[in-house]
């Protein structure tokens, strides 16, 4: 694997701005661009909400960013994964290989792991990259969700497609993620 995953940490303040600078175009047809949003997110981080951010193995960069949000524990043990890449790193497989990795810390058990059995992925129509990350995934689409969420300035439909834990990893379309070392380094 190019990339490895963990839990953002203070010291990663400045990268993590310069990121998003660098990719506000890239980010902006989709999502908020919030170079300044860091404090905010790490505060944020608890029961419901678990970031992990995607490395590059190389040089450390900073590829992408994904959140683990809604999280829901008893008997539907369900979370949204909602995730932004960032250049120069875009388009070059890497935010493919991290996300794996994330889905393969979601589904593993304690401590490792969140021990969850469900993951959504909703996407905007129009956005073709993340479509296609959904269905390399191995998400299956579970239908349409109009006006979903408020984002820069709309209420923007979604496309919503569903993976469990018994469906994972989807055939041989996966890098072999999830094995118990690289799974056990992010925690």
């Amino acid at each position: 694997m190019r990339v490895y995953i963990r839990p953002p940490q203070p010291s990663d303040e400045t990268a993590y701005r310069e990121a998003v600078l660098r990719s506000a175009d890239h980010l902006s047809p989709w999502n908020p661009v919030e170079p300044d949003g860091f404090p905010d997110l790490l505060r944020r981080q608890g029961p419901l909400l678990r970031t992990l951010l995607i490395l590059d193995r190389e040089d450390d960069g900073l590829v992408g960013r994904v959140n683990v949000a809604n999280i829901v524990r008893a008997r539907f043990r369900n979370g949204s994964l909602g995730y932004d890449s960032y250049l120069p790193y875009a388009g070059t497989g890497r935010m493919t290989e991290g996300m794996r990795l994330v889905v393969g810390h979601c589904f593993a058990p304690p401590p490792e792991g969140l021990a969850l059995h469900r993951l959504e992925i909703n996407v905007q129509p129009d956005n073709a990259r993340s479509l296609a990350m959904a269905r390399r995934l191995g998400f299956r689409h579970e239908g349409f969700s109009p006006r979903m969420l408020y984002l820069n300035d709309a209420w923007r439909d979604h496309e919503r497609f569903a993976l469990t834990a018994e469906e994972w990893p989807p055939g041989d379309t996966r890098e072999e993620p999830g094995d118990g070392q690289t799974v056990r380094a992010i925690t």
